[in-house]
């Protein structure tokens, strides 16, 4: 693979269960968050005009991009990746978008880089929305938090390794390399 040794363990994370538990972590935080808003606000008003799909998609659209940009920032914050040594893009067969590297980056490093998206585009904007009470804020960081499933897959597996462990991304699948930090000698 690209002149590196054979990895010590491949780690791939099974789309279709992503899928699941996304939807579960969507619905869950829809429901806690408005809870809390409604906690925080007991006057309820609900309108969906044009104009509140309209922003509710643009939202959507903005935030799904700004999830993989803090990947690379997280890649480059963490584990000082070069910029142009990474990727992002989407993968319209599996209905994924991404950001990666080609670079190997330590599994401490990944795993923050993993979270980072989660904090900045899930709950900050969750935090955001209670505090001036956006309904629309709101649903969008549920669905930011829902999306991270796929992050919490590869955080869940990254975390039973050592931190001082290399990782490589697989460039097209949903796949980490992982090397010990022996491996290279």
């Amino acid at each position: 693979m690209n002149g590196l040794p054979e990895p010590n363990k491949v780690i791939s994370i099974d789309l279709p269960k992503v899928a699941k538990n996304s939807l579960i972590i969507t619905v869950a935080s829809l429901l806690l968050l408005w809870a809390l808003h409604i906690a925080i606000e007991p006057k309820l008003s609900f309108t969906i005009s044009l104009w509140s799909t309209l922003l509710f998609i643009i939202g959507y659209i903005v935030l799904i991009i700004l999830h993989e940009l803090f990947h690379l920032l997280g890649f480059r914050l963490f584990g000082g990746v070069p910029w142009k040594k990474m990727i992002v893009g989407v993968n319209l067969k599996m209905g994924i978008a991404y950001a990666t590297t080609d670079q190997l980056m330590t599994n401490g490093s990944l795993r923050k880089s993993l979270l980072l998206p989660f904090w900045t585009t899930g709950i900050v904007p969750a935090i955001i929305g209670l505090a001036f009470g956006d309904g629309v804020l709101i649903s969008l960081a549920a669905l930011l938090i829902g999306g991270a499933a796929g992050d919490f897959a590869m955080y869940q597996e990254l975390k039973k390794l050592p931190d001082n462990w290399l990782v490589k991304d697989d460039p097209e699948l949903p796949r980490l390399y992982i090397y010990a930090d022996d491996s290279f000698n």
